[in-house]
């Protein structure tokens, strides 16, 4: 088992075995729901092209996918927020391979539905040396069909623990992405997906490399 997947192991069992009742059992209901019922169709395949984004970055500068693709290939990342601790791990092992992306001519970038200043909080905390994006309201995530309308039995499971997604996001809709990373050619097509609906399980930067490697070939 790798890195990664050992340190998302053990967060999501340290959860089932501490939790209170009153956070487990919505959270486990909810992430069981999204698991069967993601409509995994719907959602963004390998060889159409990347839509056209324009997101504010964490310092509120206009950053479009023309512009990065511009430069080469780029691998994106959605995340939930920096609430997410799965989220904060998966963010934290890519920049640990933020050389090895950079020396093959990839851009990384991170996108979640939080606000700047929240995001510049998460750059700041974790040292992201990328780009940290803003998608208020989930509209590109929407474009590729990675929504989760999280259900209102979270509401209060978020209200107790103090994390204010309304606040974050600038929005009272509780959607969230599914995790998911996609690498996108210098052309802006797409040419590998990662969407996973169980957000405890998140892609090895290490497989993203081999991703890269193959593109190069």
């Amino acid at each position: 088992m790798s890195e990664i997947k050992v340190e998302l192991s053990s967060i999501l069992d340290a959860f089932q075995k501490n939790a209170p009742e009153p956070f487990k059992v919505p959270i486990n209901e909810a992430r069981a729901n999204i698991i069967t019922t993601f409509d995994h169709s719907a959602t963004i395949k390998e060889g159409q092209p990347l839509p056209d984004f324009v997101l504010s970055d964490a310092l509120g500068q206009s950053v479009s996918s023309k512009d990065l693709l511009s430069k080469g290939p780029i691998l994106i990342t959605f995340y939930r927020g920096s609430w997410c601790p799965f989220c904060n791990v998966a963010l934290r092992y890519l920049q640990t391979h933020f050389d090895a992306f950079a020396s093959r001519g990839v851009t990384l970038v991170a996108i979640s539905p939080e606000l700047p200043d929240t995001s510049l909080t998460t750059a700041e905390k974790l040292d992201l040396k990328f780009p940290v994006l803003s998608d208020v309201g989930n509209v590109f995530a929407g474009k590729l069909g990675i929504v989760w309308q999280q259900p209102d039995t979270l509401r209060p499971v978020f209200e107790r623990a103090g994390h204010n997604l309304p606040k974050r996001t600038g929005d009272d809709s509780y959607k969230v992405p599914v995790p998911t990373t996609l690498l996108v050619d210098g052309k802006g097509i797409v040419r590998n997906t990662f969407i996973d609906p169980d957000y405890t399980q998140r892609l090895d930067p290490e497989v993203a490399l081999g991703w890269v490697d193959a593109l190069k070939n």
